[in-house]
């Protein structure tokens, strides 16, 4: 079986992706800034700040899932924050590269996570998919450059998938434990579009993906779309919490998140359908059935 590296390992999407591939028999070890994340794999350390990665780490790999990243919905985004999660998508795609031709690692193939954010925070009728341009605002540079730098594993003749992730619906934090509030009312005018995907059908996605079923760049989001108003109010059935129909205002959203609050205003549609053309069955295709799943949790 594949011998494969993850970082961000520790993170929402590392946390449920791992044990998966270690039920398929798929060894796993991590890389991460401190030793002893996981008592379970094994751990190596890399320093991205400071060009640093222990090449024990890469001999031996025939996969990197590269998960690493500030969270972008973490803090206010000033100009230092904004830095920060260009440079720690950026830079740490530069290192792995750099290291893997460095030690001219035989990879078969290099997955990224990237986000729906590279079409930009916009809301407009547009049904995004992968082949469209990226958008000129911070999320969409954000996307641009990371994958960018992350198709350079492609000159080495390394398979090279790119997995744009929308909102993850999961039981273990993430996005849905903030939306599940004493009550529930839409973000502003609640028209924005919130692209969204079941935590295993997103593991499903980077499973398929090393087993060869899959290769490319895709969007990791459902086939059903919802605005934020639908969303919210099919979110309060399902977890028994009062839905307001008047939204949070957007001032008070900019008030209390400055420019961040972009995120949670705007929003598009994007495609999964070259997913579903390329044979990928979603387990949670409809809001419904995934949210019906994650409160009987």
């Amino acid at each position: 079986m594949a011998n494969i590296l993850i970082t961000g390992g520790t993170g929402l999407v590392g946390q449920a992706l791992i044990p998966k591939l270690l039920e398929k028999g798929y060894k796993v070890s991590i890389l991460s800034r401190k030793s002893n994340q996981r008592k379970d794999i094994q751990t190596f350390l890399w320093d991205v700040n400071n060009n640093e990665i222990d090449d024990k780490a890469l001999k031996g790999i025939d996969f990197i899932i590269h998960l690493a990243g500030a969270g972008v919905a973490e803090k206010r985004w000033s100009k230092k924050r904004k830095q920060e999660i260009l440079d720690s998508r950026v830079k740490s795609t530069q290192l792995l590269f750099d290291k893997v031709k460095e030690l001219k690692i035989p990879l078969k193939g290099f997955i990224t996570a990237s986000g729906t954010g590279y079409y930009g925070n916009i809301t407009t009728d547009i049904i995004f998919k992968e082949n469209d341009k990226t958008a000129n605002d911070f999320l969409g540079t954000v996307c641009k450059e990371w994958e960018k730098t992350a198709l350079q594993f492609e000159t080495l003749r390394i398979d090279t998938s790119i997995v744009r992730t929308g909102v993850v619906l999961s039981e273990k934090g993430g996005a849905l434990s903030k939306m599940i509030t004493p009550i529930i009312t839409p973000l502003g005018s609640g028209k924005q579009f919130m692209p969204w995907i079941h935590i295993e059908d997103l593991c499903k996605i980077y499973t398929e993906i090393i087993e060869g079923k899959i290769t490319g760049t895709f969007n990791a989001v459902a086939p059903e779309h919802h605005t934020n108003f639908s969303f919210s109010k099919i979110l309060a059935k399902k977890f028994g919490r009062p839905f307001l129909k008047i939204g949070i205002p957007a001032f008070l959203l900019k008030l209390f998140f400055g420019k961040m609050a972009v995120i949670l205003l705007k929003g598009s549609r994007v495609s999964s359908q070259k997913l579903i053309d390329n044979g990928f069955g979603f387990n949670f295709p409809s809001l419904n059935k995934a949210l019906t799943e994650l409160s009987n949790k």
